[in-house]
């Protein structure tokens, strides 16, 4: 099941059911904020938001604020099924890195950021100072920096294991800001409701079973980007009871295939995704190199069918992580791996 079924319930203008969500108290302004270390307040709710990053341009679009984005950068994929009619509407100021100044121009009195490889202490469009100068805030998804260590730049290492909770805390904190409390308790309640279900599909595994997820590589002749044990795809692995073969902390170390193959995962999750900042990105490109290298083709994930592609967004610790659970869940059973 993917985030479509939300779009219905979650296009603008939206309408709370009072069965689905609680007696959320409404915003009371002044609102003060901590993100990622940084202190941020509202005298009101924002009217122009620029979104550096596609999950927290989904979570936006699905809390029913779409009109209230006037600007968005960072895609791995398409947006969510259902959004596509919305997105089309918002300007894209890059698919990848949106210049600063492209942001400033916006003229946003928000920023709602995913990575601080983005927007932080060594931020690649700006730092946070350089917003704060121009009084615009900038609120930075909890999913980024709690438990995690971005000072030396680039993916981060993780000091705790990721949850969906720091997506959960985003969805809320973000209700918060726009005062729309009773979407955000809807939206969270149906994801929760999502894992648990994905959970209980899986009672027991006939054997141990292992994974490797594989998002891309910079080149075929390079190591491979693989997931660390304490980001989203640990997550994912973890709730359905399935060892990563990849024991680093780091996000997305690079690890040759040789220690893949001697690890001997029982399935490998590829990254399927429209970017292509590598010719790797292309789930085909990946597929051809599993089945045709001298190292990957003998393995027997490879030899047996078990490859999984899966959306990249459900890789980062994104509002599609729980599709994720999802996904591997399904291919798991399909296998013949659960029962």
């Amino acid at each position: 099941m993917r985030l479509s079924f939300l779009a219905a319930a979650f296009a603008a203008p939206l309408v709370v059911s009072a069965s689905g969500a609680g007696a959320a108290e409404p915003t009371r302004y002044p609102l003060t904020l901590q993100t990622c270390g940084q202190t941020i307040t509202f005298d009101r709710a924002p009217s122009r938001v620029v979104s550096i990053g596609q999950s927290s341009t989904e979570i936006l679009y699905l809390l029913g604020l779409a009109d209230k984005v006037v600007g968005t950068a960072l895609w791995v994929g398409p947006v969510i099924a259902g959004y596509e009619a919305v997105d089309a509407k918002v300007p894209r100021l890059a698919d990848n890195d949106p210049s600063f100044e492209s942001v400033v121009g916006k003229k946003p009195d928000l920023v709602t950021n995913q990575y601080q490889w983005q927007v932080g202490p060594k931020g690649v469009v700006a730092t946070n100072a350089q917003f704060a100068e121009l009084k615009i805030p900038v609120y930075t998804s909890p999913a980024d920096c709690v438990g995690k260590d971005n000072s030396e730049g680039g993916d981060g290492l993780r000091t705790s294991r990721f949850t969906t909770d720091l997506i959960y805390q985003e969805i809320e904190d973000l209700a918060r800001i726009f005062d729309v409390s009773e979407r955000g308790e809807v939206l969270i309640n149906d994801l929760k409701a999502r894992e648990a279900a994905a959970k209980k599909k899986i009672a027991s595994l006939r054997s141990p079973v292992s994974a490797v997820f594989w998002f891309s590589s910079a080149d075929l002749d390079i190591d491979p980007y693989v997931a660390g044990s304490d980001g989203a795809p640990g997550y994912i692995l973890s709730v359905l009871g399935i060892t990563n073969v990849i024991k680093s902390e780091e996000e997305w170390p690079t690890v040759g295939w040789e220690t893949i193959a001697k690890a001997n995962p029982t399935i490998i999750v590829a990254g399927e995704m429209t970017r292509r900042r590598f010719p790797v990105d292309d789930i085909a490109v990946k597929k051809t190199f599993l089945a045709n290298d001298p190292v990957t083709r003998l393995m027997p994930a490879v030899q047996e069918g078990r490859i999984v592609p899966l959306d990249a967004q459900a890789m980062n610790p994104t509002i599609r992580t729980i599709e994720g659970i999802e996904v591997v869940a399904d291919a798991v059973i399909k296998a013949g791996l659960a029962q």
